[in-house]
């Protein structure tokens, strides 16, 4: 429910022993025993992606030991895993073996 007046929405109020709708504007409505404000928040997630191709040539290369099978070279590309003001999510992916793991340096 909207105000008349400023196009506002309208709030519930007591007033005594009633409920009305009232507006900051001043304006004051109907009782609002009857009304029922609700809200509905949508989250959307999404799954981490991870890199799983035989030859991830398009990523770039960094220096990183293997703790699989120890070689220093290795596929790594970033992806925000966690909430907006944390940092990206690093993931490596071995050059030699393809063993994948996190970086969160």
């Amino acid at each position: 429910m909207f105000c008349p007046k400023c196009g506002s929405i309208l709030l519930p109020k007591k007033e005594g022993n009633k409920k009305i709708m009232m507006c900051s504007c001043g304006y004051k409505g109907s009782a609002a025993e009857k009304t029922r404000i609700t809200e509905s928040v949508t989250k959307k997630s999404r799954d981490v992606e991870v890199i799983d191709r035989e030859k991830p040539s398009i990523l770039p290369k960094t220096k990183a030991e293997c703790e699989k099978c120890g070689n220093k070279e290795a596929f790594y590309w970033t992806l925000q895993t966690r909430a907006g003001d944390e940092p990206e999510t690093k993931f490596l992916k071995c050059v030699k073996c393809g063993h994948t793991w996190r970086d969160y340096d």
